[in-house]
């Protein structure tokens, strides 16, 4: 059966919430200046909160429904700029109307959980909120400060290392070619550094993309922004690989953006993913890369 919501579009969500229910709790992103994010510029995206008497209309709708939903996204980008308690409240109709929910997630900005103790996103957890995808983009000071991400190495590792002592789960992203040719290995090592001292659950790379021109992106880095080519995403790629030290972090490179497509677990898989980006690098024939046609976002 289909669920229709009364949807402000675009919504986005990650890739592996595909089967998920998107509940929109937000409308846009309450920060919406980084200058490597389109998704919330329109006009309509503009950054409400979302009165408490709609969501639970609209988790009543869905219940009437009688789907099977085991699956929550909370939707927009920035959900989790909630306060406790409203996001309590949020999680407690969710329970009351569809109780055979297993799981909840939601977008993170590092800023988001500042205001948060370990104790409420304990508290949130036992409710079902129990992964978060936190957009880093990057562990090098200078690349975020470039891209007016509003966070830095410090913020975000607070964010997670918070995450992580309540016992929740992080989806960590990073943008593959985000500091451009001249900042390409300081920001693949420092992102590396970052997981290193997180150890997130997950971890994904996503190719920078400018479907909108590079104009604004490159304001902030003073017109010395200079894209990655193929193999210089290669090469940054490997980078990264080579500086990761991970325990039992689930890494997927799958994304349409990606030319490679890379899965596995690190550091277990790393020498096998390691040698697939040389390949690549080396012999780009033989790798089965994605062709342009097929990559976007």
């Amino acid at each position: 059966m289909v669920i229709r919501l009364p949807y402000i579009e675009p919504v986005f969500r990650p890739p592996s919430e595909a089967r998920s229910l998107i509940l929109q709790v937000t409308n846009g992103c309450s920060w919406n200046n980084c200058t490597f994010c389109e998704m919330y510029t329109q006009p309509q995206k503009r950054f409400r909160l979302k009165p408490q008497s709609e969501i639970e209309s609209e988790l009543q709708a869905v219940a009437k429904t009688g789907s099977q939903v085991r699956r929550i996204f909370l939707a927009d980008g920035d959900a989790m700029t909630l306060s406790f308690r409203r996001l309590k409240l949020i999680l407690e109709a969710v329970r009351r109307y569809l109780p055979g929910v297993q799981r909840v997630s939601s977008y993170c900005l590092p800023r988001n959980l500042k205001s948060k103790t370990v104790e409420e996103l304990a508290e949130l957890k036992s409710l079902g909120l129990v992964l978060f995808y936190v957009g880093c983009e990057s562990g090098d000071d200078l690349v975020l400060d470039r891209v007016n991400k509003g966070e830095n190495f410090q913020t975000s590792l607070a964010a997670l290392q918070k995450i992580k002592a309540a016992g929740s789960k992080s989806s960590v992203m990073i943008l593959n070619g985000m500091g451009g040719k001249r900042y390409s290995e300081q920001h693949a090592v420092n992102s590396a550094r970052l997981m290193n001292e997180a150890q997130p659950e997950y971890l994904s790379t996503l190719v920078v993309s400018f479907p909108a021109g590079v104009d604004r992106y490159q304001q902030g880095f003073r017109g010395e922004f200079e894209a990655l080519d193929q193999p210089g995403l290669f090469q940054e790629m490997f980078w990264l690989l080579d500086s990761l030290d991970l325990e039992n972090t689930i890494f997927r490179s799958d994304h349409a953006s990606n030319y490679l497509v890379l899965k596995g677990t690190l550091n277990r898989d790393k020498p096998r993913l390691m040698q697939l980006v040389r390949d690549a690098l080396e012999r780009p024939g033989s790798v089965g890369l994605r062709p342009e046609w097929m990559r976007g976002l």
